[in-house]
């Protein structure tokens, strides 16, 4: 990385936003050129405290650790996009996330609309469940313990049943069928070794080489 071209402050700080695979943002910090280089040199994500004024490697004390994948400047190249596989909770009070709050400020995380990085939390639950695959086990780890020809059986039968409550009104029963196909194609996906991240790679590079061309 050419830290010429980044814009630190006056302060010699650079903000970094901590994001992983799925798109969640897990938290924001401040990097110097120390920090930047002990992140790039190590893979675990450093940053400068400015109430301590140290460098600290995130998880270094808990062990929730940041193991970076890539880092992007923005269009102005001060601040830096983190992407990052992270080793457990990111904000020291437990959560996967510092924005794992309310709008308001309380203490207890708010009800937030789900979107897309959810899929991820939803994966490593899953992946969970896998390692822990029981004939007498959970719904999912009975699944798991049947293996690949079960949940592929599972797969065929919930899209045939979203595609008979598409030909119907019901758009609640629609849309919970479908969620049924997406959770047991995951299933299918991750005992085959792969993700629905792997799939969404798929579709991107399909778009890609369509260089804005009709997908």
């Amino acid at each position: 990385m050419d830290f010429d071209s980044l814009r630190f402050g006056p302060d010699g700080l650079i903000p970094g936003i901590v994001q992983d695979r799925a798109g969640a943002v897990r938290m924001v910090a401040w990097l110097n050129r120390d920090a930047l280089q002990l992140t790039l040199d190590t893979g675990f994500v450093t940053f400068w405290s400015r109430s301590r004024q140290a460098l600290w490697t995130k998880g270094e004390s808990s062990g929730n650790r940041l193991r970076l994948i890539q880092i992007r400047p923005d269009c102005d190249a001060d601040a830096l996009l983190i992407l990052a596989d992270p080793e457990g909770p990111s904000c020291h009070r437990g959560t996967e996330t510092c924005f794992d709050v309310s709008p308001e400020g309380q203490s207890s995380p708010a009800p937030w609309p789900a979107t897309l990085p959810w899929l991820g939390r939803l994966e490593a639950l899953l992946k969970a469940r896998k390692a822990t695959a029981d004939p007498a086990g959970s719904y999912t780890q009975k699944l798991f313990a049947q293996g690949v020809d079960r949940i592929a059986k599972k797969v065929v039968e919930e899209a045939g049943e979203v595609v008979i409550a598409a030909k119907n009104e019901d758009r609640e029963a629609f849309l919970g069928e479908a969620a049924d196909l997406l959770f047991h194609l995951d299933l299918l996906l991750l005992e085959r070794g792969a993700s629905l991240l792997e799939v969404v790679g798929v579709l991107h590079d399909r778009h890609a080489e369509r260089a804005g061309g009709p997908a």
